[in-house]
């Protein structure tokens, strides 16, 4: 791990873990759903070259206690969006992987004036934008399909809370599972450049990606009317997560060139 400054901040009935890494323009990097500070090692180390990234941990993650209530992307959000305005860091550059993204979107959409410009991976805003089959996944998983694996370890060795592993599994089925469709106006109308990146063979779907693209104002002839201020990545030969390797966090060496590009670039003309 690089030299970092680690904390807690009292967000409400939440004691919100994070670290501060480096130094520059704040860029907050948002886990996906069972990971923590720690999976997003590989982002976090090759942005710090020009950012100031900041990794907190959501409810009932890593090293964040759980809290006594669901686990909502909105919430999680707000929790996120605080964590920026008590570090004086707004507006941050976000970078969203997975639940996330879907934390991100919920970011510029409830609290624009927190967030700077916006990288959505592998996320999506409708509940039918993922794959069918994750979809009939989601309500089958169970703590006991954990067991022994790497996901239940590291929660074990970080959570102040190491017991409490099958009430996030939990919790996490029931946000995963529950059907959402965020107002297209909601997403369309937030003002954040915003760069969607997607695998080709990833649990969100390349054609929603297209969809969420459109709506932020890409897709059209870029040679008559110009860049829009949303751009579009979709990943060769790429996964969700399995097998290793292939997985969207496994393209360093794809994502960390688009990244720092989409966030240094100057806004389009007009």
């Amino acid at each position: 791990m690089t030299d970092a400054q680690a904390g807690y901040a009292a967000l409400g009935e939440l004691q919100m873990y994070y670290e501060v890494h480096g130094s520059g323009p704040p860029l907050v990097l948002l886990h996906g759903a069972y990971l923590s500070a720690d999976a997003m090692a590989p982002l976090r180390d090759g942005l710090l070259a020009t950012h100031q990234v900041v990794v907190p941990e959501m409810q009932g993650h890593g090293r964040t206690a759980d809290a006594d209530r669901p686990l909502s992307y909105e919430q999680m959000a707000d929790d996120a969006a605080a964590l920026i305005l008590e570090l004086g860091m707004a507006p941050a550059d976000v970078v969203g992987y997975s639940m996330g993204a879907g934390i991100g979107l919920q970011l510029a959409i409830r609290h624009p004036e927190a967030v700077r410009r916006l990288v959505v991976i592998s996320g999506s805003y409708r509940h039918d934008g993922m794959q069918p089959e994750g979809l009939a996944l989601f309500p089958t998983i169970t703590p006991e399909m954990f067991a022994g694996s790497p996901r239940e370890a590291e929660y074990q060795r970080l959570s102040p809370h190491p017991e409490r592993f099958p009430e996030l599994v939990g919790k996490l089925a029931t946000l995963h599972a529950t059907p959402f469709a965020w107002d297209d106006d909601d997403v369309r109308g937030y003002p954040a450049p915003t760069l969607i990146v997607v695998g080709d063979s990833d649990l969100v779907t390349v054609e929603h990606a297209a969809m969420l693209y459109r709506l932020r104002g890409g897709g059209g002839f870029g040679d008559l009317s110009g860049l829009p201020a949303a751009q579009l990545a979709v990943l060769p030969g790429t996964t969700h997560l399995i097998p290793p390797g292939a997985g969207v966090l496994d393209r360093g060496e794809w994502l960390l060139p688009m990244i720092r590009s989409f966030l240094d670039a100057e806004p389009p003309a007009g």
